[in-house]
C-alpha cells in the first residue's frame, strides 16, 4: 500500500509510523523548507502520545518534564497551590523523537501541494515545483490551512475565534532566578475575563530535562478584535503572516501594546517573563469538522477540524486519528475495494470525538470570557487598556 502523507508535522510523522506498522510504503511531503521551528511550543502529555512513544521504544520521561503542582497567581495575593502531577513536553522535542526513528523515510521538503487527481484506485498528488507522486492512499495531515481539505471540499471554512495566543519559549538559564524558582515544577495560571495566561517548563532545545537546561513555555490568550489582525500579523519585516507570527517578528507597536497590557493586568512574575521573551503569536481559529475519508483520500488532525487549545488535545487528536486510520486499513490490499465498514466506523468514531472535544473547548473559552462576547483588551498603538482586578 503506497501511502502519500501531505504534511510533515507531528500528525504526519505519527501517521508515517502507524502506516509503516501495517507494512505500507510511506512518503511524506512537507511544504516548509525547514520544519524545526517551534509552532505549538508546549504540549501536555496525553495517552495517545504516550502510546506512540511506547510503540517506537521511547519513554514519557525521556521527552518530558514532570510537574508536581498547579498554582494560581494573583496580582495582589499569594499564589494558591495544590498537588497535580503532570508530564509536559515540547513540539520540537516530540518532533525529533518521532522523526529520528524514521531516518530512511522518504520525506520531501519544500513541497507545496497544488492538485489531487484520482484514477480508479490511485491518487496522484502534484506539487508547485512540477513534481508528482502516485499512491493508493493520500492522507492530509497538513494542518489548519489544509490544502488537501480545500481540494476535497472546495471550501475554506476557517473562522477567527475572537482571541489570539501570544507565546514564548525561553531557556530557563536566561531568565531571572526568582521567576524560574516560582515556575519550576509547577503548572502556573492567571486569568481574568478575556485574558488567560499559562506557563510551565518543557525540555530544552535538544531535549534536555535537567534543571538549568530546560525551557519556560508560556501562552497568553488575549481577546482581540478581528479589525486588529492585519496590524498584529504584519511582522517587522513587512510580511503579512496568516496562522503564525514567528519569534522576533512582533512589530514595535504590537510589542509596546502587549507590554502595556501586561503591566496593567498581569502579576509581576508574568510581566518579568514577557519582558525577557521573544514573543510569537498564533490567532485562535475554528475549523468545522469535514468528511475524513473520500475516495482514497483521508484527513487527520487539524485538517479534519480543530479543537481549541484549552483542551490540550490537538496533538493527541491527530495521533489518535492516525492510529485509527492505520488500523482501519491494516487488512486492505491495493486493487481491492476499500473496506468501507472499517473506514466508516473509524470516521464515525473520530468525528464524534472531534465534535465532543471541540464543544468542550468552546465552552471552556466562554467560561473564561474569551471570544468576541468578552471584554476587548488589546489596542494596537494605544496606551490605554481595560483594567480588571485578578
Amino acid at each position: 500500500m503506497r501511502t502519500l502523507i501531505i504534511g510533515g508535522s507531528l500528525g504526519g510523522l505519527a501517521c508515517a509510523h502507524e502506516m509503516r506498522s501495517t507494512a505500507a510504503d510511506v512518503a511524506v511531503y512537507e511544504r516548509s523548507v525547514d520544519r524545526t521551528q517551534p509552532r505549538g511550543a508546549g504540549i501536555v502529555m496525553q495517552r495517545e502520545v504516550a502510546d506512540l512513544l511506547a510503540q517506537i521504544g521511547r519513554s514519557v520521561p525521556s521527552v518530558s518534564v514532570l510537574l508536581a503542582e498547579r498554582q494560581q497567581l494573583h496580582r495582589h495575593d499569594e499564589p494558591h497551590r495544590y498537588t497535580a502531577p503532570q508530564w509536559m513536553t515540547a513540539w520540537d522535542t516530540l518532533y525529533h523523537a518521532l522523526r529520528d526513528p524514521l531516518g530512511d523515510l522518504c520525506m520531501r521538503m519544500d513541497s507545496t501541494l497544488t492538485g489531487l487527481t484520482r484514477d480508479g484506485g490511485e491518487v496522484t498528488a502534484t506539487f508547485a515545483d512540477g513534481y508528482s507522486s502516485t499512491g493508493d492512499i493520500v492522507v492530509g495531515a497538513d494542518g489548519i490551512g489544509s490544502t488537501v481539505r480545500r481540494l476535497l471540499t472546495g471550501r475554506d471554512d476557517l473562522r477567527y475565534s475572537g482571541y489570539v495566543a501570544f507565546r514564548g519559549l525561553e531557556p530557563e538559564a536566561d531568565l531571572p532566578e526568582e521567576v524560574v524558582n516560582l515556575l519550576a515544577e509547577r503548572f502556573t495560571m492567571f486569568a481574568v475575563r478575556g485574558l488567560q495566561m499559562l506557563c510551565y517548563l518543557v525540555p530544552g532545545l535538544t531535549g534536555e530535562t535537567s534543571p538549568g537546561q530546560r525551557r519556560v513555555n508560556w501562552v497568553w490568550y488575549v481577546n482581540t478584535g478581528e479589525a486588529r489582525m492585519d496590524q498584529l500579523m504584519t511582522g517587522r519585516s513587512g510580511q503579512r503572516f496568516d496562522q503564525f507570527l514567528p519569534p522576533g517578528e512582533l512589530s514595535d507597536d504590537s510589542q509596546t501594546a502587549l507590554r502595556d497590557l501586561a503591566d496593567q493586568q498581569l502579576p509581576q512574575p508574568f510581566i518579568n517573563l514577557i519582558k525577557h521573551s521573544r514573543v510569537f503569536l498564533q490567532p485562535v481559529y475554528d475549523l468545522a469538522p469535514a468528511r475524513m475519508m473520500a475516495d482514497h483520500v483521508a484527513l487527520i488532525g487539524d485538517a479534519a477540524g480543530t479543537v481549541r487549545p484549552h483542551t490540550a488535545s490537538g496533538t493527541s487528536k491527530a495521533l489518535g486519528d492516525a492510529a485509527g486510520l492505520a488500523a482501519a486499513l491494516a487488512d486492505w490490499e491495493p486493487g481491492r475495494p476499500l473496506a468501507e465498514d472499517s473506514i466508516q466506523a473509524w470516521e464515525r468514531s473520530r468525528l464524534s470525538h472531534l465534535q465532543s472535544v471541540a464543544r468542550s473547548g468552546i465552552q471552556l473559552a466562554r467560561q473564561s470570557g474569551l471570544g468576541p462576547e468578552g471584554p476587548q483588551y488589546l489596542k494596537i498603538g494605544a496606551k490605554t487598556t481595560r483594567r480588571q482586578r485578578g
